[in-house]
């Protein structure tokens, strides 16, 4: 799959960041807090306000009548943040900042279509069979796609990699845009690994490890299975599970690295195999933990020659009478 189109979308993103940054400065140069009582100023009540503002509207009731029904806070505190100083200088600012925020957002639009006719190209592999509903809810974000980027991947892959944890439509379309459909270039899972600078190195001499570190890498796929690993902080799910005890292992960053290689594995096999992925949940995965270093305990014991029970089977074992 050509990465371009997916690159400058990105590219455009950024730009259009930058100008959301320019109207947060010229609001705060107003003393409007406007970022303090909603969580986006890009969104439908953010964007209404700061239009009519820019109209010649200073009233701050007016301006918080146009509170959408979903925010969060009342007109009445958003009011509060809306009685600034409105000085032509800052209003300036303020318009430019829009215009140059709405000119990138249809260049986004744009390169979003040209992204969906380059799917489309695509063979279909998913065999006629339909898309299940997501398995989680996903954040309404102001830079979704407005295509479903989920069925168009199902489509061309015929897997549900959005069923990983961590793995959003964007987050995979990235990702497939900077490694393709077709792994074969990659004859097993370790080959794609270490291609992503994910699995641990092995700097070894005279049968010493001297390193296991994770060589240093560029690889945009790489930074998004990362970006995954680092949003299951709180994930109820067997990875989020996994990335947890690796933090309190190893910290942090080295967790982050596991857990995104734990990530890129599955990812690999799904479209290798066209195999499904099932989270059992962090309930089995605690288990399956806790069976395995029982398992280990029991194994040591026996070397030195122990026997290791449970307190439950100890105390039955005292309670037999003596013969």
């Amino acid at each position: 799959m050509d990465i371009t189109h997916s690159f400058w979308e990105r590219t455009l993103l950024s730009y259009a960041s930058h100008h959301i940054q320019h109207m947060q400065k010229a609001l705060e140069q107003m003393n409007i807090k406007l970022n303090e009582v909603i969580n986006d100023i890009t969104g439908v009540t953010g964007m209404k306000i700061i239009r009519a503002i820019i109209s010649g509207e200073r009233n701050p009731v007016k301006l918080a009548s146009m509170r959408d029904v979903h925010c969060k806070n009342s007109e009445t505190t958003i009011a509060k943040a809306l009685e600034g100083t409105w000085r032509p200088e800052h209003i300036f600012a303020l318009r430019q900042a829009v215009e140059l925020y709405d000119f990138y957002k249809k260049q986004i639009i744009a390169c979003e279509t040209e992204i969906q006719h380059h799917l489309e190209s695509f063979e279909d592999r998913s065999n006629g069979r339909p898309l299940e509903g997501p398995r989680r809810r996903s954040h309404r974000s102001s830079n979704q796609f407005h295509f479903d980027v989920r069925g168009y991947l199902y489509r061309i892959t015929g897997v549900d990699v959005t069923r990983i944890e961590g793995i959003e439509a964007s987050t995979a379309l990235n990702i497939i845009g900077e490694i393709g459909i077709d792994m074969s270039p990659w004859p097993t899972v370790k080959h794609f690994t270490s291609w992503l600078g994910l699995c641990p190195g092995s700097k070894i001499t005279g049968g010493k490890v001297l390193s296991s570190k994770t060589k240093p890498s560029a690889n945009r796929a790489a930074h998004a299975f990362r970006l995954a690993a680092y949003s299951l902080q709180r994930s109820k799910s067997a990875i989020g599970a996994f990335l947890r005890r690796k933090k309190a292992q190893k910290g942090a960053p080295k967790a982050i690295t596991a857990t995104a290689h734990k990530i890129a594995r599955i990812f690999y096999n799904m479209l290798k195999h066209g195999t499904e992925y099932v989270d059992l949940g962090q309930e089995y995965y605690e288990q399956r933990y806790q069976d395995r270093v029982i398992a280990n305990l029991k194994r040591k014991a026996k070397q030195f020659g122990f026997e290791l029970v449970t307190i439950e089977e100890n105390k039955l074992l005292t309670e037999l009478p003596v013969s």
